[in-house]
């Protein structure tokens, strides 16, 4: 039995699309790793979303943190989190701990634009 198929398209069943995420390889994660991008950004590169990376500013939309800002310190494609610097929890003991956003909580503001395949997105 295969665990992952590349030419599944879609299911209604939740458990199907848990299952897809959950054993989809890295290629293929890279790709749900998507945040949207800002107003101008969307206009700029005539999309919607893109893959978040390591550099990126983001912006974010929901939860305890909402509205902060900060840099992309570290993506995680097997866990699909994403650490932000300088967004800390203090815990009960008084360690500061990194706190993971799922990149749909995100917005895109600046793109780290180093790599020219990146660029090459519009369209």
């Amino acid at each position: 039995m295969k665990i992952w198929s590349c030419s599944w398209k879609s299911s209604k069943k939740p458990g199907k699309q848990r299952k897809y995420r959950y054993n989809a390889p890295l290629h293929v994660r890279h790709k749900l790793m998507a945040a949207h991008l800002s107003k101008e950004l969307r206009k700029k590169y005539e999309k919607r979303s893109i893959p978040i990376r390591k550099g990126d500013k983001v912006k974010i939309m929901r939860g305890k943190f909402k509205n902060k800002t900060g840099e992309v310190e570290q993506v995680i494609l097997d866990k699909y989190r994403v650490y932000i610097k300088d967004i800390r929890r203090e815990k009960v003991d008084g360690t500061k701990v990194r706190v993971p956003f799922h990149p749909s909580n995100l917005m895109i503001t600046e793109l780290k634009t180093e790599d020219k395949k990146r660029l090459k997105v519009k369209k």
